[in-house]
């Protein structure tokens, strides 16, 4: 009978190439495994993380590097709309995910080199895995330490932050190391602007944070990641353990892995793992609108409106109640509102004079713009 082979996309002199392994008893296999993601697709990276975990081969310690185009990562059990501004994300074509472990939010963007480590819960061992990263800082002069739970300071400043998951018999410790991240843009994304927003979930809390390409220039993505594969191999007493590359090509040949990247893209698991919160939006609408001053208190759950509350001076409440109405059971987003305020729409035209509003397309469009910008 043959033997099974495993083809493996390895870097050979900046091109890739493909090279079959055989379980041959000529040929021991490495004790550690080396990922590096090719791609930066969020969804394909984190899915890809998250197949490790479920399906990695946790008797070889795995070490996987990867990094995102512009995206905000939520903790498993986090709200979106309290963390992040979704609004200025979409004008910004920033993607929102959410990842299976817990922790705060983050924002990733090509300033960003973020590290996993998979081993064995019995062989799981963080503060192990953070000197891999501080003796990695150290070879470009950086003296850094662990700091509260999951972090990693240089001169008091936050240069890493982790989390983790454990699932017996599996262990996985992520996190992301700052190199050149907009820092701006940062700031802007994860600090909303939201009225009386009161929630379950658990808030992120702001740390002092500083890019490592500032305390030294030396360090890019691709010599921190040499030098964290050459720390985490020299630990695992494997020096010459190579790296295979992934992209994703890889997906077509990986059913585990394609199931859980679709899962990962899916808004039903970004927006509806959100805890149930009340949102309470106030505006003012001059006249001739309908509106008035308007208080809408929205209660939603899972990604979709429970129920609306709408309290106005408006001269015409019948309009108000159709409003209530509408939003009820769709989804907390922008298509939602454009639902609701289209179904308000044909409601009010149906009730004809009753309402004295011949034309409300003006009105409900403006009032669509001011909901959307609020969510």
């Amino acid at each position: 009978l043959g033997l099974p082979r495993v083809c493996l996309r390895l870097s050979t002199r900046g091109a890739t190439a493909s090279r079959s392994f055989s379980t041959s008893t000529t040929a021991a296999p490495s004790k550690v495994r080396v990922l590096v993601s090719k791609s930066h697709n969020p969804f394909f990276n984190l899915a890809t993380e998250e197949w490790l975990f479920r399906n990695g081969d946790i008797s070889r310690p795995t070490l996987f590097l990867w990094r995102n185009e512009p995206t905000v990562v939520i903790g498993r059990c986090q709200n979106p709309w309290k963390e992040c501004d979704l609004n200025k994300m979409r004008d910004k074509s920033v993607h929102l995910t959410r990842r299976y472990s817990g922790g705060g939010t983050v924002f990733h963007d090509l300033g960003n080199t973020n590290f996993t480590f998979l081993t064995s819960l019995a062989n799981h061992d963080k503060e192990r895995n953070s000197k891999i990263i501080i003796d990695a800082l150290s070879t470009f002069g950086l003296s850094a330490e662990t700091s509260g739970r999951n972090d990693i300071t240089i001169d008091g400043f936050k240069v890493s932050g982790a989390a983790y998951k454990l699932a017996p018999p599996r262990a996985l410790h992520h996190g992301t190391l700052l190199i050149n991240v907009d820092m701006s843009v940062l700031a802007g994304l994860l600090n909303p602007n939201k009225l009386k927003l009161q929630s379950k979930g658990i808030a992120s809390v702001a740390s002092r944070v500083k890019n490592l390409s500032t305390l030294c220039p030396a360090i890019n993505h691709e010599s921190l990641s040499k030098a964290i594969i050459a720390s985490f191999c020299n630990y695992y007493g494997e020096p010459g353990a190579e790296a295979e590359e992934l992209d994703p090509s890889y997906l077509s040949s990986v059913e585990q892995l394609e199931k859980v990247y679709q899962e990962m893209k899916n808004d039903s698991w970004r927006f509806g793992m959100s805890p149930d919160f009340t949102h309470n939006l106030e505006g003012r609408f001059e006249s001739p609108s309908p509106w008035g001053t308007i208080d809408i208190h929205i209660q939603s759950s899972k990604g979709q409106i429970d129920a609306a509350q709408v309290y106005s001076d408006s001269l015409h409440p019948d309009l108000i109640e159709l409003l209530m109405q509408n939003l009820s059971g769709l989804p907390y987003s922008p298509a939602g509102v454009d639902e609701a305020l289209a179904k308000t729409g044909r409601a009010a035209a149906a009730m004809g004079d009753r309402l004295g509003l011949p034309d409300l397309s003006r009105d409900l469009q403006e009032l669509g713009q001011w909901l959307k910008a609020s969510l």
